[in-house]
């Protein structure tokens, strides 16, 4: 059987990730989101355009879905589906890493946890699946926003709630760590949702690159950083290793 078309893969996922947006996007803005060459990008939305499933905007040049596609609505991939395909990686890399793992995706704004695998010790622990998380506070969240123009703008223009001293609550201050993400491939937080504790992630991608969801863990600051309180790059590697083999489950093929 032949394999995966990938230009077809990533005009879907492009259509997607229009669809999904609360605003137009431009050929920038989808090139990040989708870890595309900006070339490239524009190459598929010109054709997408002239084809009739596109639309740019004349007065900003940013491009939203053609009005015959409208009816795709603003998600793919059935949560279940998500959690399904995790599961197989997630309770791994709570084994290898000591700490509990969380797998979340965006939801109206938020972080809705899809599954969680308690840290493998006798402490008392308590379910997340089923909340939801501020995006800006966790390292799952931060993830999420940095592969996802519409949602990250909505945080950036609020006022995002000051968890603690370190909670990133300022444009530019979350605007350059959502840029971090893209450049390094995962993230991390350190005590900017609750104190004494820290997380990192990475994310998940599906069909054509679109980033679909995140996985991460989460324990003490003491054992997921180092001395200097950066994350330790072995648990880095771990959350890196299983975000990929996920993504290999939903049909990434880069990863």
């Amino acid at each position: 059987m032949p394999g995966q078309v990938q230009s077809i893969a990533r005009a879907a996922a492009i259509l997607r990730l229009l669809a999904s947006s609360s605003g137009r996007l431009g050929i920038g803005e989808i090139a990040r989101s989708l870890d595309l060459p900006k070339g490239t990008a524009h190459g598929i939305v010109r054709t997408l355009q002239d084809v009739g499933f596109v639309e740019q905007d004349k007065t900003s040049g940013k491009y939203q879905l053609g009005a015959a596609l409208l009816h795709l609505g603003t998600s793919y991939l059935d949560v279940n589906e998500l959690r399904s395909r995790s599961i197989n990686w997630a309770d791994p890399l709570a084994a290898r890493s000591g700490e509990s793992v969380r797998i979340g995706t965006l939801l109206d704004g938020k972080v809705l946890v899809v599954h969680h695998v308690f840290r493998p010790d006798d402490t008392l622990q308590t379910l997340d699946v089923g909340s939801l998380l501020p995006p800006h506070a966790t390292a799952l969240g931060k993830v999420l926003l940095a592969y996802d123009v519409g949602a990250a703008n909505a945080v950036l223009q609020g006022e995002p709630e000051p968890y603690t001293r370190r909670t990133l609550v300022t444009a530019r201050t979350l605007s350059r760590a959502l840029t971090e993400i893209r450049d390094n491939g995962w993230g991390a937080e350190i005590e900017e949702m609750t104190l004494g504790e820290a997380g990192i992630a990475a994310p998940i991608r599906g069909y054509g690159g679109l980033v679909v969801g995140a996985i991460g863990l989460s324990g003490p600051v003491d054992r997921v950083c180092d001395g200097k309180g950066h994350p330790r790059p072995v648990l880095v590697a771990y959350v890196r290793d299983a975000a990929r083999a996920v993504s290999r489950d939903l049909g990434a093929a880069r990863w």
